[in-house]
């Protein structure tokens, strides 16, 4: 089998089936928080959709989520007069329903149930408030960094990511980011993905990651990550500090010492039969899926 036949394959047993389990919970979901923030919020009136790995074609099987923005109008004050107000009143809507965690900006939603206490929804809450008019570009609360705020936009993103012809490769990467539990956050690693294959969209996909895992292993110091939606506003540094370069340049060379000498099935495992689902590969973190209809 050559080495993008297997990629291939491997992709293919990471790819959610839209009529399965997994996706139709993720909707059963949304559709509660959907309904929940609409009559908690009843006076404001907000905009609510939906964004994440869904949305932008990058999802896999063992590190999915659906970003739920909840957008307020720039002249609203009902759901709070500052974005921390925004941001604390939406986590105090939701709170009796979920378990919910805070984030820097969003708020990720587990289960209170006591049979399956804390699981995850796969569901981060994004509160905002527009920066004029009731779409496009919006500010949301940030709890760490020097503003406390940063400005973005929700269809940048999604166009972004979607739009690449880079897709495959994200989806690659982020199965390589779970497998080796790596801390960078999927939005750095999609835009790192995006940027060193500038000129390689037309190359194969062994090729492809190959070439950033090269980057990250010899030049990473020098790698620089934009927002999108704000590329002279948002400082990414943060999320791109020295520990994580550190730990993907390390994580990299060791993972081109595998292929070179072992081959790719040592870094991803052997492709799953198709009867069996997903592999479980022994020494790996396997989070827990619940059903998320259950209550």
């Amino acid at each position: 089998m050559s080495e993008d036949r297997y990629l291939e394959e491997i992709l293919e047993s990471q790819t959610l089936n839209p009529e399965g389990q997994e996706i139709k919970d993720l909707r059963c979901r949304r559709d509660e928080v959907d309904k929940l923030l609409r009559k908690k919020f009843e006076k404001s009136s907000p905009t609510i959709r939906y964004g994440g790995s869904k949305a932008k074609g990058t999802m896999i099987l063992e590190a999915y989520d659906l970003d739920v923005i909840c957008y307020f109008d720039h002249e609203d004050k009902e759901a709070g007069e500052t974005l921390q107000e925004i941001y604390e009143n939406v986590e105090k809507a939701l709170n009796d329903d979920y378990l919910v965690t805070r984030k820097p900006s969003a708020l990720r939603l587990k289960s209170r149930n006591v049979n399956q206490w804390a699981a995850d929804f796969h569901i981060d809450v994004i509160p905002g408030r527009f920066i004029d008019g009731n779409q496009g570009d919006v500010f949301l609360y940030r709890s760490s960094g020097e503003k406390g705020r940063q400005k973005t936009n929700l269809d940048v993103h999604i166009s972004h990511v979607k739009d690449s012809g880079v897709t495959a490769a994200i989806r690659m990467m982020k199965l390589w980011r779970a497998r080796n539990s790596l801390s960078v956050r999927h939005f750095i690693l999609e835009l790192l993905t995006i940027e060193l294959l500038k000129g390689k969209k037309d190359s194969k996909l062994a090729d492809q990651l190959k070439h950033v895992w090269i980057e990250l292993r010899d030049n990473v110091e020098n790698i620089q990550v934009e927002d999108p939606a704000n590329p002279t506003g948002n400082d990414l540094s943060e999320l791109f500090n020295s520990a994580i370069k550190h730990e993907l340049s390390s994580i990299a060379a060791r993972t081109l010492e595998i292929i070179e000498k072992d081959g790719w099935e040592m870094v991803f495992g052997p492709v799953p039969e198709k009867s069996r689902g997903p592999l479980i590969l022994p020494g790996f973190t396997v989070r827990p899926r619940p059903s998320f209809g259950e209550r």
